[in-house]
C-alpha cells in the first residue's frame, strides 16, 4: 500500500513509499548529506535510485539537473510520484532503465557527479533472500555487482568527475582495490559508528574519476546515536535538515 512520509522529521519534501520496496533509511540520507556538488557540475545521477530519497535530498543542495536510474519499474514509479508531488520535474528526471545499459543510450562521461547506494551483499549459497523481489534486488547484487557498478560509472563519469558511494565496512577493501583498478582516487572517507563504544558498520566515500594521485581526507567519525534511542547532534542536523530547533 502506498503511502505519503516527510523525507525529513518536519513537514518539508515529501516521498511516496510502498511496503513491497524497502523503505529509505539513514544510509541514504547519510550519503545524500556527504556530497558536495561543484559549481562546475552541469549534470548529477542517481545510480539505483529506487523510490527517489537521494535525488529528493540533493534538490535541496543544487538547481542542477538531477537523473535517477533504477532498473525496477515499480520504484521508478513511486520515484516520479514524489518528484511530482513536490512539483519537481523541471530539474529530476527518473529513467526506468538498467544501469549496465546506460552507455547505450546516454554519451560517455556525462555526468559529472555520479551517487550510489548500491546492494550491500553478495549472492552466495548461504544468502538469505526476501521473498519480494523488489527488496532483494535492493539489498542483494543479483543484478548489479560491485564491479558493474564501478564499471559503469567509470563509462558515464566526466574527467575528474566525482562518485559518491555508501558501503558496508567489511567490504572496504573490495572498494579501494575496485576504486585502484578502475582508476578512482578516494578523496574522501568517513566512517559511520550506531554509537560510540560500538564498531564502525557504514563508510561513505568521494572518489574522483582519473584522480589516483589525490589525496585523502579522512573526516571525523560520524555516530549516528548519542545514547540509545537518542539521535547526536551530527545525526539531528541532517534529520531536520539544519532546523534549529530540534525535538
Amino acid at each position: 500500500m502506498e503511502e505519503i512520509h516527510n523525507l525529513f522529521a518536519y513537514d518539508g519534501l515529501k516521498i511516496v513509499q510502498d511496503d513491497t520496496h524497502l523503505a529509505f533509511s539513514v544510509d541514504s540520507l547519510l550519503l545524500a548529506d556527504f556530497v558536495q556538488i561543484p559549481k562546475r557540475v552541469k549534470r548529477i545521477a542517481d545510480f539505483g535510485c529506487g523510490n527517489g530519497p537521494i535525488i529528493l535530498y540533493l534538490s535541496l543542495k543544487t538547481k542542477k539537473p538531477l537523473f535517477g536510474f533504477d532498473l525496477q519499474k515499480s520504484a521508478c514509479e513511486l520515484a516520479m510520484k514524489s518528484v511530482s508531488l513536490n512539483h519537481l520535474e523541471d530539474q529530476i528526471t527518473i529513467v526506468h532503465q538498467d544501469i549496465k545499459q546506460l552507455h547505450l543510450t546516454y554519451p560517455a562521461s556525462y555526468f559529472d557527479v555520479i551517487v550510489s547506494n548500491p546492494p550491500f551483499f553478495k549472492i552466495t549459497e548461504t544468502s538469505i533472500v526476501n521473498d519480494q523481489v523488489e527488496k532483494t534486488l535492493a539489498r542483494h547484487e543479483s543484478e548489479l555487482s560491485l564491479e558493474t557498478l564501478f564499471l559503469q560509472v567509470k563509462r558515464m563519469l566526466s574527467t575528474k568527475g566525482l562518485f559518491y558511494m555508501v558501503h558496508r565496512i567489511d567490504r572496504l577493501q573490495e572498494v579501494f582495490l575496485l576504486a585502484s583498478q578502475n582508476g578512482f582516487g578516494v578523496k574522501r572517507l568517513q566512517f559511520v559508528y550506531p554509537i560510540k563504544g560500538k564498531k564502525a558498520t557504514m563508510m561513505l566515500l568521494e572518489l574522483m574519476n582519473n584522480g589516483s594521485q589525490v589525496g585523502l581526507t579522512l573526516e571525523e567519525p560520524f555516530y549516528i546515536l548519542e545514547r540509545p534511542t537518542v539521535y547526536s547532534e551530527a545525526m539531528k542536523k541532517i534529520h531536520f535538515f539544519g532546523k534549529k530547533e530540534f525535538e
